[in-house]
């Protein structure tokens, strides 16, 4: 595991935290095994899955002109891990139900930290309904708003979620049968 020394903006010299450091990649199969571990119920779902959708919705909105550089990059996977954690319980018996919410999630990490003032709904839609859509966003706002400030502005907190869904990748259902995972503990 690497560790870098990063000053964050507008914080004293002094204040500064160590942080790990880890790819895109490496942590995109960190969520899907985190998902695919959670989610025992969903049979033929695997990590990779819940990767190309991630993928596929970045791709979308950058062939669509929405964004000049790929949003999906290490911090915002962290922030994609920090909402889904929350929403995705593992009671989902379907796949586009698991589907549906991993997008939400995304659809909000674009809100929050995208370059973008408002993105298209249709590339983060999978259901018929977008009024079970909206709702998933406003129990994810409701529930989640202070984490989502929070872990922008607090060094320790990224470290933290970060380090937690690196652990995902480390400590996933087939080297650890027992199912005693850390992550998503929080």
């Amino acid at each position: 595991q690497q560790i870098q020394s990063t000053q964050f903006e507008g914080l004293d010299p002094e204040q500064s935290q160590v942080h790990p450091r880890a790819s895109t990649s490496e942590l995109l199969k960190c969520l899907g095994m985190f998902l695919h571990d959670r989610c025992r119920k969903l049979r033929d779902f695997q990590a990779g899955d819940a990767v190309m959708w991630l993928r596929a919705v970045d791709r979308s909105l950058l062939l669509q002109g929405w964004q000049d550089v790929a949003f999906i990059n290490p911090a915002n996977v962290v922030f994609v891990y920090m909402l889904v954690r929350e929403l995705v319980d593992g009671e989902e018996t379907k796949e586009a139900e698991l589907q549906a919410a991993v997008l939400t999630c995304l659809y909000l990490s674009y809100s929050y930290m995208g370059n973008e003032i408002s993105y298209p709904l249709k590339p983060f839609l999978v259901e018929d309904s977008k009024d079970k859509f909206w709702d998933r966003c406003l129990l994810i706002v409701n529930r989640l708003s202070s984490n989502m400030l929070r872990i922008n502005a607090e060094p320790g907190f990224f470290t933290e979620i970060f380090t937690e869904l690196k652990a995902c990748g480390m400590n996933s259902a087939s080297s650890n049968p027992n199912g005693n995972l850390p992550c998503g503990a929080a």
